[in-house]
């Protein structure tokens, strides 16, 4: 069984910066796309970041580019995303999640299996 498992999460003034983490554990697992979504207070979960199997190829959400990276450490086990200049409406729960078959980096959820709990990331005006 693949457990995700993000952290890094917290309250931030405006402008200011915050590393998320995902970190997956169980069998051995070789994802072809592992993705951040969001999602805010009584909207839908929506695409933040994602990064393909090879690690080379990348997508970012236009709201978040160019404030947001996304890589993953040499062992491929952990996925990071580095958020910068954070803005209020960045405020969300945090999602990490997997696929290991499908569209690469897909923006819809659905097209994802395997899901981390969630890290509140707050953002103060």
């Amino acid at each position: 069984q693949v457990q995700l498992v993000e952290s890094g999460g917290g309250l931030v003034q405006a402008g200011g910066s915050l590393r998320l983490a995902c970190a997956a554990s169980g069998r051995t697992f070789s994802p072809i796309s592992t993705v951040w979504f969001r999602q805010a207070p009584g909207l839908e979960r929506e695409f933040v970041a994602g990064i393909a199997w090879n690690g080379g190829t990348t997508d970012t959400a236009d709201s978040v580019k160019g404030r947001f990276t996304i890589w993953r450490d040499n062992d491929q086990t952990t996925v990071y995303l580095q958020m910068n200049n954070l803005k209020p409406e960045d405020t969300a729960v945090y999602y990490c999640a997997a696929a290991s078959w499908g569209p690469l980096l897909a923006r819809q959820p659905a097209h994802y299996s395997y899901w981390g709990q969630g890290t509140q990331v707050t953002v103060s005006s």
